[in-house]
This record gives C-alpha cells, sequence and structure tokens, in this order.
C-alpha cells in the first residue's frame, strides 16, 4: 500500500509540474505545442506522405518546447526559476530551461510559403499550402493543410551537345549522372548533380569552373503522365577562364612561412627535383621530405584529386600547424598556373602532461599519468621523435571474488616515426595519406601489490600505411617482447603449490618472443550516412618461426632451445574481429560483434606466453561474467580459490570464440539504452587442463549471458553502465564460495564495440 501510494504521488506531482507550465502565460496567450501536417491527396501513398510529413516538419519555425516523455522539463525549469536578475544560481538555472513558445510567434504565411517551396523543389509544382491553428484554453497547435497535387518525372536528362572543349567535357560525364529517367524531380538530387560534374571536370584541368556555372533549364511540364524534359547546359555569361584547360607550371614550398612573410621571394628558390624550395631563414626542414607530399608536376594538366591529396599530405606529414595553399594564372592569356605551399610549423620541440582516466579489459579502473617529450622535426627531415613516462594503478571494480591484488605500473616509451618506407625498395603511394615507418623502444615494471613483480621490455620496427579511406595496414617486420618476473612473494609460489592452478604459473613464466605480424583493418563506420557500416579487423603474428625451424627446437621431444640465455616463446597467431551496425532510425541502433581467435604453439613452446593469450568476461566481453573469470573451455575456476583469500587468477585459452549482439535504442538527451547479449568461451590449443582444450565439444562450453544497460553519450565521453545475467555456465561449480549465477555490475567509459 506505501509502495503504491509513493507512485501516485510522484505521478501527481509531475502532472501537476506539467500544468504548472502554462498557468504564468501573458493574457490570452497560449502555449505552442506544435504543428500538424495533413494532406489532402488520395493519390499519394501513405508511405510518401510519411516521408513529406517528416522533412517537412523539419522546416518549421519556431520549434515547441521541448519535452521528455509527456513532460516540458526545461519550460518548468525555466517558469520555476524565472528571475530578473543577471546573475546568482536562480538566473543560472533560469538559463537552463526554456522560455515559452506562444502561439502568437508562429507566422502562418511564412511556413506555409516554405513548406509550399520544398513541396515544389520535391517535384510537386502544383503544391497548395494553407496554414491555421487549433486551441483549447492555455494551449493551441498549428494546422497546415497541404494540397500536393501530381509529382513529375523525368521523361528524358538532356546533356550539351556543343563541340567546345567545355560541353564535351561536361557530355563526357552524362553515363555517370545521378538524374535517371522516371526518377521524381527533386531540386537537392540537381545540385548533387552540378557538383557532381563540377567535380569531374576539376579533374580535367578546368580549374576556373564552379557548379553555379550549371543551369538546368527548359522544363516542359505539359508532357502528358505529368512528365517533363530537363535540358543540362553552361550559363550564357560563363567568363572565358572558366571554359579552359588549365596545367601546372611551377610549384613553391615555403616550410616556414608566417603572416609577416608578404614577399615572396621568388628570387631566393632552391630547386629540388620538380619543385623549388623557399626557406629564407634557415633550412628548416630538407628539400627531399616534400618528394613524397607534393602529387602535381609541372607541365601536367591540372586535377583536383593531386591537389587534394598534397594538401592533405603536407597535413599528414606532422611538423606544420597550418597549411595554405595558392594558385596563380602565369599571364592573363595563359592557361597555365603557379602553385605556391604555405606551411607554419608547429613548435619543434614541445613537453605535455596528461592525465587519464581509464576501464581496461580487465574490468580494472584506475588513472593514468603521462609526461610527453616531443620533437617533431627531429632530424630535420619531418621525423616524430616521442618519448613517454607513464606510471599508472588500478584497481578492479566488478572484479574476480577476494582480494586479487590492485596494479601498478611506469615506464618509459620511446617511438621515432619517418613520414616515409625506410626501405632498400621503392614504395610509390600517390594516395591523401603518409605512410610510415616506425621504430618503438619501451620498459616498464608491472606491480601487482602483494604478489608478483614482472619487468617487461618491448621493441618493434614497422610501416604503417592506409590504401583508402576505409583500408589501412600495419606491418611489422620485427616485434620484440621480454618479460622476467623481478619479484614473485613467497605467499604467490605458496598458493600456486596449494592450488596447483597451472594458470598462476603461467602468470610469472619467462617470456620472450620475437617475430614478425601483420594487420589489416577495413572500416567505413565514420560514414554516418550509410543505414549499415562494417567493421573488420585482422592480425597475423609469429615467433621464433625461422630460428625455431633453424635449431630443430623441439620442447615435448626434450630438445628446448635458447637464445640468448633465455627459453624463446614460438607460435604462430590469427586475430579476427568483426564489427556490424545497422540503424534503425535517426539515433537507434543494433550493433553486433563477432570473434574467432587462435594462436598455435609449437617447436619450443607447448602453450601461448600469457601476455600473447585470450581472456573472456568483463565490461567489454560477456558482461554477465567476472572478467577474465571463464575457461579455458570446461574447467572450473572456482576450483583453484586461493585459501583465505578467496583470490581466483585470470583465466586464458589459446582460441576464443565470441559474439555479442546489442540493440542500443535513444531515450531521451544523451541518454541510449542497452539490450545485449553475449556468447563465447577460451581454449588450450594442446592439453594442459582437463577440459580446458579445444575439441569436438566446444559448443557445449560456451558461456552465455542476457543483459541491459545504460549508456550517457556527451560525444567526447561515453559513460556506460549494464547489468548482466549468466544463462550458460561451462563447467559444473565445484566451491560454493564464488557464485556465477549472480547478476554483474559494469561500470565503464566508452561502448564494448
Amino acid at each position: 500500500m506505501t509502495k503504491n501510494l509513493a507512485y501516485l504521488l510522484l505521478t501527481s506531482t509531475l502532472l501537476i509540474s506539467a500544468c504548472s507550465t502554462t498557468k504564468n502565460l501573458p493574457a490570452g496567450q497560449k502555449l505552442y505545442t506544435g504543428a500538424e501536417i495533413k494532406f489532402t491527396d488520395k493519390d499519394i501513398t501513405k508511405k510518401e506522405q510519411s516521408l513529406l510529413q517528416s522533412d517537412l516538419q523539419g522546416l518549421l519555425r519556431p520549434k515547441p518546447n521541448g519535452k521528455i516523455g509527456p513532460f516540458r522539463v526545461k519550460l518548468w525549469i525555466y517558469e520555476k526559476f524565472k528571475t530578473n536578475k543577471t546573475k546568482g544560481l536562480k538566473h543560472w538555472l533560469m538559463t537552463k530551461g526554456e522560455p515559452p513558445v506562444l502561439i502568437s510567434a508562429i507566422d502562418l504565411v511564412q511556413n506555409s510559403t516554405i513548406l509550399q517551396n520544398r513541396l515544389q523543389n520535391r517535384s510537386y509544382f502544383q503544391a497548395q499550402v494553407t496554414g491555421d491553428t487549433v486551441g483549447k484554453e492555455k494551449v493551441a497547435k498549428a494546422v497546415f493543410t497541404v494540397s500536393a497535387g501530381p509529382s513529375y518525372h523525368y521523361r528524358n536528362i538532356i546533356f550539351p551537345t556543343g563541340t567546345d572543349p567545355l560541353d564535351t567535357a561536361i557530355a563526357a560525364t552524362a553515363s555517370e549522372t545521378i538524374l535517371k529517367k522516371g526518377e521524381q524531380y527533386n531540386l537537392d538530387a540537381i545540385k548533387a548533380e552540378r557538383l557532381r560534374i563540377d567535380a569531374r571536370l576539376k579533374e580535367k584541368g578546368f580549374y576556373y569552373f564552379a557548379p553555379e556555372n550549371l543551369i538546368f533549364s527548359a522544363f516542359d511540364t505539359t508532357i502528358a503522365g505529368h512528365q517533363i524534359d530537363a535540358y543540362m547546359r553552361v550559363k550564357n555569361d560563363v567568363n572565358n577562364r572558366a571554359r579552359k584547360v588549365y596545367s601546372i607550371n611551377k610549384i613553391y614550398v615555403y616550410p616556414n612561412y608566417s603572416l609577416r612573410d608578404t614577399a615572396l621571394k621568388l628570387d631566393s628558390a632552391l630547386q629540388y627535383r620538380w619543385y623549388n624550395v623557399i626557406d629564407r631563414r634557415r633550412r628548416t626542414v630538407k628539400p627531399f621530405v616534400f618528394k613524397n607530399t607534393i602529387l602535381l608536376h609541372p607541365g601536367e594538366v591540372y586535377n583536383r584529386t593531386d591537389h587534394n591529396n598534397s594538401l592533405n599530405r603536407f597535413v599528414e606529414l606532422g611538423p606544420f600547424k597550418f597549411v595554405k595553399n595558392r594558385f596563380e594564372d602565369v599571364s592573363t592569356d595563359s592557361a597555365k598556373l603557379n602553385v605556391f605551399y604555405f606551411l607554419t610549423q608547429y613548435p619543434r620541440k614541445s613537453l605535455s602532461l596528461d592525465a587519464l582516466v581509464r576501464t581496461t579489459s580487465a574490468n580494472y579502473n584506475g588513472t593514468q599519468i603521462n609526461i610527453n617529450w616531443r620533437n617533431r622535426n627531429a632530424f630535420k627531415g619531418a621525423e616524430n621523435l616521442t618519448v613517454t613516462l607513464f606510471g599508472s594503478t588500478d584497481g578492479q571494480i566488478s572484479g574476480q571474488f577476494g582480494a586479487g591484488g590492485a596494479l601498478s605500473q611506469v615506464g618509459i616509451q620511446t617511438t621515432l616515426s619517418w613520414p616515409r618506407f625506410i626501405s632498400p625498395f621503392n614504395f610509390k603511394a600517390d594516395n591523401a595519406y603518409i605512410p610510415r615507418t616506425n621504430l618503438s623502444v619501451g620498459y616498464s615494471i608491472i606491480n601487482r601489490s602483494g604478489l608478483y613483480n614482472l619487468s617487461s621490455f618491448n621493441g618493434s620496427f614497422g610501416y604503417q600505411w592506409k590504401q583508402s579511406t576505409h583500408k589501412s595496414h600495419e606491418l611489422n617486420l620485427l616485434n620484440v617482447t621480454i618479460v622476467k618476473p623481478a619479484n614473485v612473494d613467497t605467499a604467490y609460489t605458496n598458493n600456486i603449490l596449494v592450488t596447483r592452478n597451472p594458470t598462476l604459473q603461467h602468470v610469472i613464466d619467462p617470456q620472450f618472443t620475437f617475430g614478425p605480424s601483420y594487420g589489416y583493418t577495413y572500416t567505413n563506420t565514420t560514414e554516418t550516412y550509410r543505414t549499415n557500416t562494417i567493421y573488420y579487423n585482422s592480425r597475423l603474428s609469429t615467433s621464433g618461426f625461422l630460428t625455431g625451424l633453424l635449431t630443430g627446437a623441439d620442447t615435448l621431444g626434450g630438445n628446448p632451445k635458447k637464445v640468448l640465455g633465455t627459453n624463446f616463446n614460438q607460435y604462430i597467431k590469427l586475430e579476427n574481429e568483426i564489427r556490424y551496425y545497422h540503424k534503425l532510425g535517426a539515433k537507434s541502433t543494433v550493433a553486433a560483434r563477432l570473434i574467432a581467435s587462435a594462436g598455435l604453439p609449437f617447436g619450443n613452446s607447448t602453450i601461448l606466453p600469457y601476455s600473447q593469450q585470450f581472456f573472456i568476461g568483463g565490461a567489454n566481453s560477456l558482461r554477465g561474467f567476472r572478467a577474465r573469470s571463464i575457461g579455458p573451455g570446461s574447467v572450473d575456476p572456482s576450483q583453484y580459490i586461493t585459501p583465505n583469500t578467496g583470490f581466483i587468477a585470470d583465466q586464458s585459452g589459446d582460441i576464443k570464440l565470441e559474439a555479442s549482439i546489442e540493440y542500443r535504442p535513444h531515450l531521451f538527451s544523451i541518454v541510449y539504452g542497452a539490450l545485449f547479449a553475449d556468447a563465447g568461451n577460451v581454449w588450450n590449443a594442446k592439453p594442459h587442463q582437463a577440459g580446458g582444450t579445444f575439441g569436438g565439444k566446444f559448443l557445449s562450453q560456451i558461456a552465455a549471458d542476457v543483459g541491459f544497460g545504460l549508456r550517457f553519450d556527451a560525444s567526447v565521453l561515453v559513460l556506460r553502465t549494464d547489468l548482466g545475467f549468466p544463462v550458460l555456465k561451462p563447467f559444473t561449480q565445484s566451491n560454493s564460495f564464488v557464485n556465477y549465477d549472480k547478476m554483474v555490475f559494469n561500470l565503464a567509459i566508452g561502448y564494448p564495440f
């Protein structure tokens, strides 16, 4: 009874608050609640009416007061805290609300004209719109009655038939037109067609041509069946320069430009290859840097692709904060262009401090401090040298039962990046992206409080390049990782003996990996206009492959081998992840992810090194289970509980299968909901634990969960909460201390995928 009374009081309060938004309206005024658009045409389908209504509604002004559900919360805030003061808390709260939008603010004639023009631009040339208001005591709405009339369709799209170079070039694009016979007339499509033609002409050297030089005219609306013929032609008053094909004359680069520089100083130009460098103060950047940047060449016909790609490459070089480009006619009667690139540099050296809040894959939440020193032009060849000192500390939320030990880490990472391929072979790339050669070296000490310390060295040398907007590659000729236990607590080694958990020992096993890797990524998720988008990432890596073959390494055969006095790891590993996104509306989405990855240890190894293994469970994985608490296979982690502490080590495997699906509806403002399901597990490739090896029964060892959550998406930061409920366990639990059947709460930053 008390609970029902509380709900009744809450509902009553909200209703009273909603009513209170109209009690202070000026005398004789009514609150504007929105507009209704009614079609009188019976020949227009309901689907077409729905599309037109959505389009027309977006044109109406002003907009009514915003609502959350049935409540005008911002209007209520404004009325509640309304004040004449210009400062103070009450004034600040008032500014977070919205003043009432009155029906008297609606200009019915102007809005009717706007709607009529839009309909005529959408092929309804005979459209008529009238507006009126319908109200009650305190509120009113606008009603617009639409008589659209018939829609007109293209019978023919006719391109220029003239013989001059411009008409010929335009006619040559006809096969690619976005205007099709039988489609409805649409002014937006015509504008897009003009932009398309202009883009094609820019590839052919028509530098001074503009979309506004084109006109679609001579529509004949008397053709039977509501058809029209559209003629596309060049305007009569187009100047002579727009009709010329221009070529490149000379190219000048100013690598140290400032606004104080007003003279071109062409007499001080230093010619290098096909371009000229003018560095007036001192040689700040070596001239060879620009040979992979400037894609335009003297004597060639101007084209926009090389123009834009060159600009993008200047920006991607790294040292330059601003890039300004200018084309100038050589003379008034010449169809040649001189090209100027004015480059403003960043400060060469910089020091920065980053403070980060983060969530890791193991459900650790914590902070990290980075001190970054950067030289953007280390050897005057646009090399980027970065040295980072970092320190972090993390603790687990919704982590393993028992005291898992907080993680802390300190280290240094140094990276040198060249904006080109460093290779004996001559690779040429002419797209918008600069390829990079990267050399990286780092060292860190990892401390898990009360358990162990690990010292870790990493190094790599390789290449990164983008094939296109969607495709990118990463090839490392060599990756080296050396991990050694620095200080293992006696209590930890005793736990290994007592629990006989092989994972505990594997965590502190020395690791020595070296070998190449290749990664490929395809994504079109940045193209938000698409209904369906995908992200795909694949990586192939190996360690000790040739070394093991040459030395005959065979651990199982009693012949392990060492390099630099240390047993090296030998494996081949393939990782695959694909994500799929389907838009259900303007803001709601269905997202799905599939991971299928495997590593095969051989020769000098019987299991992947711990740093290369796979884990499952946690805020970004199976959200109904604790982080890294599942697997391998049907192994029950609770059988390895450490006496007196209840600590369970992270579970890992050589093979991973995982799938997730999530419905993300937009609720209100920055708040999104989520309904999700996850499934998967990890396995070992070779026998190490009973039930932990991948085999024919792997489907029966799948763990699964379902759940729901909220996402607070403020664009720059996404805060996520999830409640996951296990529905399938791959094992029969042997220890009642840990309960895997309870829900798991996850707090994380960012979307899970």
